[in-house]
């Protein structure tokens, strides 16, 4: 399998957005900690600063709410009491904008594009971005909107194809937009456009670097060495890039079948922490003199595109391929030790809250669990979802929200459980 472009489309940007009246009178809060404003929260980790509810052990979770968003696996992001994700219906991407606490609809934005189910279900693939009043989505082709976050209408748009000669990965576009700064980071994949930064106001293209075939994943901007650093999970290497004009600082070669580097890299100090799927593993790295080494590397945890977390020490994390035998495990993040392997969910996502993993599984379980090197016993379990999931949820307000392939999205509000 290798990475396509594919034909050009009869008026690929025709758009439409609609807004409800009640919307247009609200003005959007102000952000606080509690917001999961990226596909990986707001320090792109996947971890939230917001405190879970006290729970009962054993308790059945029960959705205060439902909606349907369309086919995809775009997760869930959210800015005070909107909730907003994306997916697929006959042939027409849909942004929506949810209320928190019914799940009514506030506004929706589509635009022309075909469901390509890829391997499996198909639809829209990354998960918009909230900034201050502005949302950031991007099509499986390309289409990257720049949104009123209040009310869906269009503020700017530029098309990863057409305005930066990308080349589409096998299974299509799924890096959310990423916000560092007054810059807009994407890993588009062009011929001296791998990375580009814009002007997240306007859509400028304020620098574009390297040549690199694009991942699947985020790009993940952190300070290294006193220098702002975007990294980027490309199709064959990760890349370090300096945040203020492209310029790489260092690469690591990283192979994986049908180059699939799908997750986002996570940081804790001065390390960085890589998984790939197909049998590949994991490593630990460290950027020293301008220079990326390799701390460790083993196959004990293998993900395949949901990124695991790091938490006093340890990563937690899904090992093993979709739609097949996997394991939740936990390795020593210093020594990359396997220190314990649960198989009885398969394969699943993760985030963490306070100090417990909210983890969602392939078959549509909510597990909820405190992460902790001794082992894992869930403290809540409960099958909210049916079909295949493979969306990362998410955790605000005290509530989680989590969907499958086709487009099923559910609100758990732990504070009623």
């Amino acid at each position: 399998m290798t990475a396509f472009l594919p034909p050009a489309r009869r008026n690929p940007f025709r758009r439409k957005a609609l807004a409800a009246s009640c919307g247009l009178l609200l003005l959007l809060p102000a952000q606080s900690p509690a917001d999961w404003l990226h596909y990986r929260g707001p320090q792109l980790d996947g971890i939230s600063d917001e405190k879970l509810p006290e729970l009962v052990a054993g308790k059945s979770l029960s959705p205060a709410w439902k909606s349907q968003l369309g086919t995809g696996t775009s997760s869930i992001t959210v800015a005070g009491n909107r909730v907003y994700s994306m997916g697929n219906e006959g042939n027409q991407d849909i942004v929506r904008c949810l209320d928190a606490k019914t799940g009514k609809e506030l506004w929706r934005h589509t635009y022309p594009q075909d469901l390509d189910r890829r391997m499996f279900e198909g639809g829209t693939a990354a998960t918009p971005t909230v900034d201050g009043n502005k949302l950031y989505t991007v099509s499986h082709q390309g289409d990257l909107f720049c949104l009123d976050a209040l009310t869906g209408k269009p503020l700017w748009h530029r098309n990863y194809l057409k305005d930066f000669a990308g080349r589409r990965p096998e299974w299509g576009y799924s890096g959310s937009p990423t916000v560092d700064g007054n810059l807009l980071l994407l890993d588009v994949g062009g011929i001296g456009t791998s990375t580009v930064a814009l002007n997240k106001a306007t859509g400028e293209t304020l620098w574009k670097s390297g040549d690199d075939a694009a991942g699947y994943g985020c790009v993940k901007p952190a300070t290294l060495e006193g220098k702002r650093t975007a990294l980027v999970f490309k199709a064959q290497a990760i890349v370090g890039l300096d945040a203020k004009d492209g310029r790489e600082l260092w690469r690591l070669p990283w192979k994986t079948n049908y180059d699939v580097n799908a997750i986002t890299p996570l940081v804790f100090g001065d390390k960085i922490f890589v998984s790939s799927g197909y049998g590949t593993g994991s490593a630990l790295l460290s950027v020293s003199g301008g220079k990326v080494t390799e701390l460790w590397r083993n196959k004990s945890l293998r993900a395949h595109f949901n990124t695991p977390v790091f938490w006093q020490g340890h990563i937690y994390g899904f090992d093993g391929q979709a739609d097949s035998r996997g394991a939740l495990v936990c390795l020593d993040a210093a020594t990359g030790a396997l220190l314990w392997s649960d198989k009885s969910f398969r394969c699943g996502s993760l985030i963490l809250a306070e100090d417990k993993l909210i983890a969602l599984s392939e078959r549509g379980e909510l597990i909820i669990g405190k992460a902790t090197p001794t082992g894992f016993k869930p403290l809540l379990q409960s099958p909210v979802l049916g079909g295949r999931c493979w969306v990362q949820p998410a955790y605000s307000g005290g509530r989680i929200f989590a969907r499958n392939n086709q487009g099923d999205l559910v609100c758990v509000d732990l504070s009623t459980q």
